[in-house]
């Protein structure tokens, strides 16, 4: 509800990461990084509903849910060539440093 406050991602999978079980982690990463604060909302809005995930599971393609004004191109780049990696390291973060189990969610606040 404020235009001063920040959302972050960290992943915290209870399943073993892989290409196929990893497409809206990887969605919202790429989105977060390639892309401006109002189509960011408005595509995660999009990847959160059920539809969409039963779709991507059934091998639909992220691109086919990206929303006008989108940097189709980039965010295409950027979500093909993100590797596992960066899923694994928030992973292990989250359950070394938070001490979450797999799977487990939060919300952590840093506010004023």
């Amino acid at each position: 509800t404020s235009s001063h406050a920040r959302v972050g991602i960290l992943n915290n999978p209870s399943s073993k990461i892989k290409e196929d079980n990893t497409a809206i982690a990887r969605g919202i990463l790429a989105a977060f990084l390639t892309q401006n604060n109002s189509n960011l909302k408005s595509f995660l809005s999009k990847l959160s509903k059920e539809e969409t995930a039963k779709s991507l599971a059934a091998g639909t393609k992220i691109v086919k849910f990206l929303i006008p004004g989108m940097d189709g191109n980039t965010f295409e780049k950027k979500y093909n060539t993100l590797g596992l990696d960066l899923i694994k390291t928030h992973q292990m973060f989250c359950q070394e440093v938070l001490k979450l189990l797999p799977g487990q969610m939060a919300v952590i606040s840093n506010g004023r």
